[in-house]
């Protein structure tokens, strides 16, 4: 072997180690970068399916309106909604939701209605469940709730023996001690086809009164709030599931397609959409943790 083909066989060994140690180095940064790529999307998954589903919030608001008798001046209201058992939600959820409306003492309580999900088939055991927590919700003046696009009879069971008054496009008149009472109207789905403004509206005896609206879906808040009622509140849009900042819910649901954020004033009307308690095919959250309202009622 001549000098010349030494070197040359030198410099393909040099080639080739060279060559072994940058194929090395390029299966090594692939491999870091999956195992970033994986880590990142179980940090996310967890995020999502674990942190933003729990951690239930209390959103706070005042309510000032000319309108509400000086004795409801203090009056506290909890709205909640969307429990959607059978998704997200645990016995651990469950006494949180009920310590945090009752700590809060509430004259009154409303639920917006989509207590089981629809997907999933509730137990004798599950409904008895609901039922012993339910129960234990305190209110000085009253439960009050309304059917969801999800609810059916069985959901009437359960409130009723939760000691929820339900409101079926009819009203009820609640009073503190007094002769001026404040006027709550209940609306049936609307995706259940049960919905009747109209006949909800119909009794013109008390217009003048301070008028609270409770309702599931929103796709007819417009109708809604063209009847002058002072404070609407809904439930089963989720606050649109994934929030993004400056934009708002992203995920539309059935009957909640126009209205999915967290309020909006339309024409004379204040409406407060909750942001529900469990979540519903997707089965996560982004920024959008589940909550209950708490309202204060004031006339200045």
């Amino acid at each position: 072997m001549t000098r010349e083909e030494r070197n040359h066989k030198k410099q393909d060994d040099i080639d080739n180690i060279l060559n072994r140690e940058k194929r090395k180095k390029i299966v090594l940064s692939t491999i870091k970068i999956l195992l970033i790529v994986i880590i990142l999307f179980l940090c996310f998954y967890y995020y999502t399916r674990y942190v933003s589903t729990g951690g239930l919030i209390v959103k706070e608001q005042r309510i000032i309106n000319k309108k509400i008798p000086t004795n409801f001046n203090g009056t506290k209201v909890i709205q909640f909604s969307d429990l959607l058992y059978g998704t997200t939600i645990d016995d651990k959820m469950l006494n949180s939701l009920i310590k945090k409306i009752n700590d809060r003492k509430p004259d009154i309580v409303i639920y917006n209605g989509n207590l089981i999900d629809s997907n999933y088939s509730a137990t004798s055991k599950d409904q008895e469940k609901i039922i012993k927590y339910f129960s234990k919700i305190e209110a000085t003046y009253g439960k009050y709730a309304v059917f969801g696009n999800q609810d059916n009879e069985s959901y009437r069971t359960i409130m009723n023996q939760s000691n929820f008054k339900l409101l079926n496009n009819s009203y009820d008149l609640i009073y503190n001690d007094t002769s001026n009472p404040i006027k709550i109207i209940g609306l049936d789905s609307l995706e259940r086809g049960k919905q009747n403004i109209r006949v909800a509206f119909s009794d013109s005896k008390y217009n003048n009164l301070y008028t609270i609206v409770l309702t599931n879906e929103t796709d007819s808040l417009d109708e809604v709030c063209s009847n002058n009622p002072d404070l609407v509140l809904a439930g089963n849009s989720l606050n649109g599931t994934i929030k993004i900042p400056f934009i708002g819910g992203l995920i539309r649901k059935d009957g909640s397609t126009k209205y999915i954020n967290s309020h909006y004033t339309i024409e004379n009307s204040e409406v407060y959409i909750t942001s529900g308690i469990g979540t519903n095919g997707i089965g996560f959250r982004i920024n959008n943790h589940p909550s209950i309202n708490f309202f204060r009622l004031s006339n200045q």
